[in-house]
């Protein structure tokens, strides 16, 4: 059997949690993935699971029809019966909730239309299938996101970041050792993120093949699958190069080879590490 890229095992990967996922929803549901799966990626498709799993724990709790049901037993007819009104208590139910084993939820702008983009789209597909005759989350708009400022780095602070990358100033004797062994690394990271604008998914899932030093250009997989060609400047080949100096030494665990960036554990490195890295580039830990 042929090995599998990073992402196709991360496609793998999350075909199978979402398989684990509608199992704990209604049987329906499993229509609803079946109908989307064309047009829509894994990830996204996990996401409306989390999602429709909020939404029917919601009726369960906070509605009288659904309370004694278990997820699996509630019915299409039961949902075609539900009102704007319902949905709009959903909504606000959303604001701020708790969850066993992770506390006090909240969502922001942004949370609140991606839940209720869920709810639309579960909606609207029973309807378009005609198997359902009423739509009450058609009726209900999407709240209004105030677009975020965007912060952009001057060119001497983005100088200052990189040079607090590679000097690991104010660390302790311990902090010091891990980041002589990790610097050239985190440069590399830090240089390529700010130079490309790739987001850490995109970065972390880089292969060394993925690299052209002949055009000065990057294949990334885009979100959905979409592959492009991202090109850099000097200051990012400089670094890439430098890493990969580095990076050839290093005798990979098994499954990893292709990986661009790797742990200290020599496996690929993971998205939340990096972001670790983004959000504490004056105090390093061991990734």
């Amino acid at each position: 059997m042929a090995k599998l890229t990073y992402h196709e095992q991360k496609d793998l990967d999350n075909t199978k949690k979402l398989r684990a996922l509608i199992k704990e929803l209604p049987p329906f549901c499993s229509d609803f993935f079946r109908g989307i799966e064309p047009r829509t990626s894994t990830r996204t498709r996990i996401a409306y699971a989390y999602d429709l799993r909020i939404f029917f724990d919601f009726l369960r709790e906070n509605n009288p029809q659904f309370s004694k049901l278990a997820p699996r037993d509630i019915t299409l007819s039961m949902l075609e019966q539900l009102g704007s009104m319902d949905i709009e208590e959903y909504m606000d139910f959303l604001h701020a909730y708790s969850r066993e084993n992770r506390g006090e939820m909240v969502n922001t702008e942004r949370g609140l239309t991606r839940k209720l983009a869920s709810l639309k789209s579960f909606y609207n597909y029973f309807f378009r299938m005609e198997r359902i005759s009423t739509n009450p989350a058609a009726l209900v708009q999407l709240p209004k996101i105030h677009e975020k400022e965007i912060i952009r780095l001057e060119i001497d602070e983005v100088a200052r970041l990189l040079d607090e990358v590679e000097g690991g100033e104010k660390l302790t004797e311990k902090q010091k050792a891990y980041h002589e062994k990790t610097k050239v690394r985190d440069l590399a990271i830090m240089t390529l993120l700010l130079g490309t604008g790739l987001r850490v998914s995109e970065c972390v899932g880089l292969n060394i093949t993925d690299i052209d030093f002949g055009v000065d250009g990057l294949r990334v997989h885009r979100k959905g699958g979409k592959e492009v060609i991202v090109y850099f400047g000097e200051e990012v080949e400089q670094a890439l190069r430098e890493y990969l100096r580095e990076r050839k030494e290093i005798v990979t665990a098994e499954g990893d080879e292709d990986a661009l960036f790797l742990s200290m554990q020599r496996k690929r490195i993971n998205v939340r590490s990096v972001e670790n890295l983004v959000k504490n580039t004056q105090k390093p830990s061991r990734l």
